[in-house]
């Protein structure tokens, strides 16, 4: 499995602070390098797209925007993108 690069876009609201909280979870649960980055600037945020946030790009890919994923579907995720 490859390391996977996991960046949280939002500028600090309780849902984008429990997004990354879960992310860290998640890779603890099904034990995945990764590495978690966060994006705070309203700019840079619009750049990939997300006008709602939290959202999550997972190895380069848009995942998510405006909304928050269980954890089965975060841990899925993590896991599918490990193995590509």
């Amino acid at each position: 499995m490859k390391k996977v690069d996991i960046t949280v876009l939002g500028p600090g609201c309780p849902n984008c602070i429990r997004l990354e909280t879960m992310c860290r979870e998640a890779i603890k649960n099904i034990d995945v390098e990764a590495s978690i980055n966060k994006i705070t600037d309203h700019e840079k945020i619009a750049d990939h797209g997300v006008y709602l946030t939290p959202g999550l790009i997972i190895n380069e890919k848009l995942v998510l925007s405006g909304k928050m994923p269980t954890l089965a579907t975060l841990e899925n995720w993590i896991k599918t993108a490990a193995k590509e």
